[in-house]
């Protein structure tokens, strides 16, 4: 439902959608004689759950993990196109602005990544933090789960990757460090445009492009690999930074560089758009028909070999340019494979400190 058809102030979505799993819903309809709804209306909240699992195996051929794990579930980072928008559905929460402001929290994932990784069927494979939601938003600050997670994958040798778009992660540069030195751990940063005018409406309580670039250097000067993720691109707004993103990223230690074209399935579709229509009313039926293009005539798309890069003549040159502009930029560089056989088990309990 829309809160008052008009953007939230520090939000991404200004839209209340229906769950697709509950016959009723709720939103804010109308608040009288205000005429702009600002942030105390949809304050952020944090739910602990304790989950039994927090692996999770994903079977996907346009992915290139087999496991992830995910600390929250929800992000406050406010991203209107974020496509792990529906997995709030399954919570029984909207994909709106409940995506953003009610935050579940998974304290446990630390006790529960080490129960996985001493089972018998583990046998040492990377795993990704996150995938459908991002370990480094704000209240990572104060739970520190993706921390301890970390300190799990170090004392097991596990190898791991991490995406994020927050500069938080330089709080833990020593672990991921430590473990990219037995070539355990690469990381993936997610920069969509460096025109901070533009990522404060697209992605509002993200970290600037520019701190972006200052975590790839530092992780670069650490010595972990990094990858920069021009994701996802979104016709008429932010396809004229790709040069300059790969450019910089390279400029910055950044080993190589990739990236999706915007696609908006289920419930993300009508917050991409309200948020589109309201902040970019001039051009929003351009872009919606573009992306409509590139996915075969719809904004959404789930055919695995397509839905992440698109098809088409707008697709066909985006891949060229992006392929010019990664062998201009980052010949000679590649990610190395993360390394699987130093996994081990580590002794339980107070023996700890010996290990």
């Amino acid at each position: 439902m829309p809160i008052d058809g008009k953007p939230v102030k520090g939000r991404g979505a200004a839209v209340q959608v229906p769950n697709r799993f509950l016959k009723n819903s709720y939103g804010i309809v109308h608040w009288e004689a205000i005429d702009e709804v600002d942030d105390t209306v949809a304050p952020t909240t944090y739910r602990i759950e304790t989950p039994k699992t927090i692996v999770n195996e994903v079977n996907s051929p346009d992915l290139g993990f087999r496991w992830s794990l995910n600390p929250y579930q929800g992000c406050e980072h406010g991203c209107s196109y974020c496509y792990a928008r529906p997995t709030h559905e399954y919570w029984g929460y909207s994909a709106g602005v409940d995506f953003e402001r009610i935050i579940i929290v998974k304290r446990n994932a630390p006790e529960l990544l080490e129960q996985k990784l001493r089972s018998r069927s583990w046998n040492g494979e990377s795993i990704m933090i996150s995938g459908a939601t991002d370990p480094y938003q704000p209240v990572e600050r104060k739970e520190g789960i993706t921390r301890k997670l970390l300190e799990v994958m170090l004392r097991f040798r596990n190898p791991v990757s991490v995406i994020t778009k927050n500069h938080l992660i330089l709080r833990d540069l020593e672990l991921l460090s430590e473990l990219a030195s037995m070539n355990l751990a690469t990381v993936a940063i997610s920069i969509t445009t460096l025109d901070e005018e533009l990522r404060r409406v697209m992605e509002p309580r993200t970290s600037s492009g520019l701190n972006r670039l200052r975590a790839v250097e530092a992780l670069s000067n650490a010595g972990v690999p990094v990858v920069v993720m021009v994701a996802p691109i979104i016709p008429a707004l932010n396809d004229k930074d790709i040069p300059a993103i790969l450019n910089s990223a390279a400029d910055a230690g950044a080993r190589t560089a990739s990236y999706t074209v915007v696609r908006t399935n289920g419930a993300v579709k009508p917050v991409f758009e309200n948020w589109l229509r309201s902040h970019f009313p001039d051009r929003a039926d351009k872009v919606i028909a573009q992306i409509m293009a590139v996915h075969g005539g719809s904004m959404e798309d789930t055919r695995s070999g397509l839905r992440m890069k698109g098809e088409g003549a707008y697709a066909l040159s985006i891949n060229r340019l992006f392929t010019v502009l990664r062998k201009r930029y980052f010949a000679g560089r590649s990610i190395p494979a993360t390394d699987s056989s130093l996994f081990r088990l580590p002794p339980q309990g107070q023996l700890d400190l010996f290990a």
